[in-house]
């Protein structure tokens, strides 16, 4: 796409100009998907049938403690990635989850359980949040929803895999220790590819802003992190409407990695089917992410993601109603599609919008949102669950995913257009945002327009 010389050595955007350590990033985050993945199928059925913790909320204060956990890390991993690089970032997270599943493995009480996911939380929070941020830093902004596709595809085929093995190998094995197994070699592996070969992006995120700021294409590059707090979270309205629908989309995979294995266990559904149906959802997921990242950037992003929550909330309430396998598996594959749908264009749509200079931050932000979904999903359904039953809280959580995707609908504007002047249209969206915080900090500024330039035409690039 562009080229520019830092040192002696050339910086290049773009997927094809990058190919290698695209492709390299896109297989360590495989590995992270695996550490999750060794975990959905096998620790439901270690606190009912190991631990015999018999209340819903009880059970699931791992998922309460992963989510919060890598929520916080979400949001410090951005900042420690503008700060002090990628890289260091990305080696320290596999570091922290290498104890992962030996404790898991010799875990004498639940409280161990809880504390892995502790480190658990931490280890995916910095290396989940580094890899999307290295791969938008390469990628580039015209083909940015199908790196985010790539991403999160191979992270979530990852845990379908990993779910998949994991139940056959404790159906055959036992739920201990042979299916954590697996956590190992991907801790070793991750650790080792991202020391030795992974190379720092952040020059690349350097030289996209200089570029911007160059062509007086762009907008504030000089906010605060409180300012990109705020404006991720609540005002400006697609990073906000993203960052509702990533907690809700969160939310109900909480619910699916707590309460479906239980729920397929009670109606006498045995290990090995039960691991077919958690690893189906993800499965459908991490595939369709590759198509779907693709449709993004040619069809833009809102109504993709309004499809998508819809579409997750009919798949949620088919696990409500149904009871045997046929249905359920069904339901999985739309629970599949419809975040296929959401994932990785909620992350494109942060990636529009965000200058490249707070970039890091704001998918750190949107990913705090997104990943307190887990914990309260968790919650929420554990409370539902054990006031009125299993199915109820399902349909409680497929009203909230529902109503989500109205959110999308009505809030967020089109973030990805396909002409100048429509694109002009988001780009005064967040102008304007910026320039309340800004009034709202310094008073003696009010009612000062926020100034930007009129972008100029570019030349034709190949890569578009």
């Amino acid at each position: 796409m562009t080229a520019a010389t830092a040192g002696r050595a050339p910086i290049r955007l773009g997927l094809r100009a990058n190919l290698a350590q695209f492709s390299l990033l896109v297989a360590v985050n495989a590995l992270v998907g695996g550490m999750i993945g060794q975990e959905r199928t096998v620790l439901p059925l270690l606190a009912d049938q190991v631990f015999a913790i018999g209340a819903f909320t009880a059970s699931l204060t791992f998922i309460v403690a992963f989510g919060i956990t890598k929520a916080v890390t979400n949001l410090a991993a951005g900042s420690l990635s503008d700060r002090y690089g990628r890289k260091p970032v990305l080696v320290a997270g596999w570091l922290i989850g290498l104890p992962v599943p030996l404790m898991l493995i010799w875990a004498p009480s639940w409280g161990w359980v809880v504390a892995a996911n502790i480190l658990l939380g931490i280890n995916q929070g910095l290396t989940w949040s580094t890899t999307i941020v290295m791969k938008i830093d390469l990628a580039g902004p015209a083909r940015r929803g199908l790196a985010m596709g790539f991403n999160e595809a191979a992270g979530y085929l990852a845990v379908a895999a990993t779910a998949l093995a994991t139940g056959w190998l404790a159906a055959e094995q036992g739920l201990r220790p042979v299916p954590f197994y697996l956590g190992i070699a991907f801790a070793a592996l991750g650790l080792g590819l991202s020391t030795v070969l992974v190379r720092e992006t952040r020059g690349h995120a350097r030289h996209e802003s200089a570029s911007r700021i160059a062509r007086n294409t762009d907008h504030h590059d000089g906010l605060t992190g409180r300012q990109i707090f705020t404006l991720t979270s609540v005002k400006e309205k697609a990073l906000s409407a993203a960052s509702q629908a990533g907690l809700v989309n969160n939310l109900n995979d909480g619910l699916a990695w707590g309460l479906y294995p239980v729920l397929f266990a009670t109606s006498g559904l045995g290990v090995a089917r039960i691991g077919v149906l958690v690893a189906l959802y993800p499965a459908v997921w991490g595939l369709g992410q590759m198509l779907t990242g693709w449709l993004s950037d040619h069809w833009g992003r809102k109504w993709l993601i309004t499809t998508g929550m819809l579409v997750q909330a009919t798949g949620i309430g088919l696990v409500a109603a149904a009871s045997t396998f046929a249905p359920w598996a069904v339901a999985a594959i739309l629970m599949g599609a419809g975040t296929a749908l959401v994932y990785p264009t909620l992350l494109a749509v942060i990636g529009d919008v965000a200058h490249p200079a707070w970039r890091a931050r704001a998918v750190g932000v949107y990913r705090l949102w997104r990943d307190l979904g887990y914990a309260v999903g968790a919650l929420l359904a554990g409370i539902t669950a054990d006031l009125f039953g299993l199915r109820p809280a399902i349909w409680i959580i497929a009203a909230i995913t529902a109503a989500s995707g109205l959110v999308v609908a009505l809030r967020m504007y089109e973030t990805h257009l396909p002409t100048l002047r429509q694109e002009s249209t988001g780009r005064r969206a967040l102008a304007m945002s910026v320039g309340k915080l800004d009034a709202a900090a310094a008073p003696s500024r009010r009612g000062q327009p926020f100034q930007h330039q009129r972008r100029q035409p570019e030349p034709p690039c190949p890569e578009r």
